[in-house]
């Protein structure tokens, strides 16, 4: 049960990022008043919460729905969650979760960014929900493991608003030497874990039986 704790925990940190979603946040807010930051932030991570529970606890049935199995979806979601792992380790710019020329242009326009982008693809973006099937597919039913899944996005989650808030702070101490660091040790753990999350899937289905 710890080891899965430690590994849920740390597969929601890497792919939800409360550091790169507080960096994004304080590009994307930098003459927007601190009560309106907190109130954007506060927004940003409730609505993301819904999202990511609504995959935590229907992931595994749509799937089912779908005539997915759950060894299919781990080869793919380790595929996924590996090539975020690529962006970290080399700093590339374009990872799952960031936003593309085109969407940043479009966030930097009047209007609410709550939603876009912040709490879809920002932080609630294709690897953290694709993390969530995968671990609650790991639980396989068992209530205390969900449980841990739950509690570890709540912790991310928190983790998330955390940042964004005190965005300034965190920008001050790390720099983005400090950031690049975080974010390629991140990088290699979140590699480490899609590659198990692969062998998984393709020991489940029994390809090479």
């Amino acid at each position: 049960m710890s080891e899965f704790m430690v590994t849920a925990l740390a597969t929601l940190f890497v792919a939800i990022g409360p550091i790169d979603t507080a960096i994004v946040f304080g590009g994307l807010t930098g003459g927007v008043h601190r009560p309106e930051r907190f109130r954007l932030a506060w927004q940003a991570v409730l609505i993301a919460a819904v999202v990511l529970l609504g995959f935590a606890l229907f992931g595994v049935q749509i799937l089912a729905a779908l005539h997915v199995t759950l060894d299919a979806f781990r080869v793919a979601g380790g595929i996924l969650l590996l090539l975020q792992a690529i962006q970290l380790i080399f700093g590339h710019p374009a990872g799952l979760s960031t936003l593309t020329a085109g969407e940043r242009r479009e966030a930097l326009e009047p209007g609410d960014i709550a939603v876009f982008p912040l709490a879809f693809p920002v932080i609630a973006g294709p690897a953290g929900l694709t993390a969530v099937v995968l671990l609650m597919g790991q639980a396989q039913g068992d209530p205390l493991r969900a449980a841990v899944v739950l509690g570890s996005i709540a912790v991310c989650l928190a983790l998330a608003y955390l940042g964004m808030v005190f965005t300034d702070v965190l920008h001050g101490i790390l720099k983005t030497t400090g950031a690049s660091v975080i974010a390629r040790l991140a990088g290699v753990i979140l590699a480490t874990l899609a590659v198990q999350f692969i062998f998984d899937g393709v020991r489940g289905a029994r390809l090479f039986a």
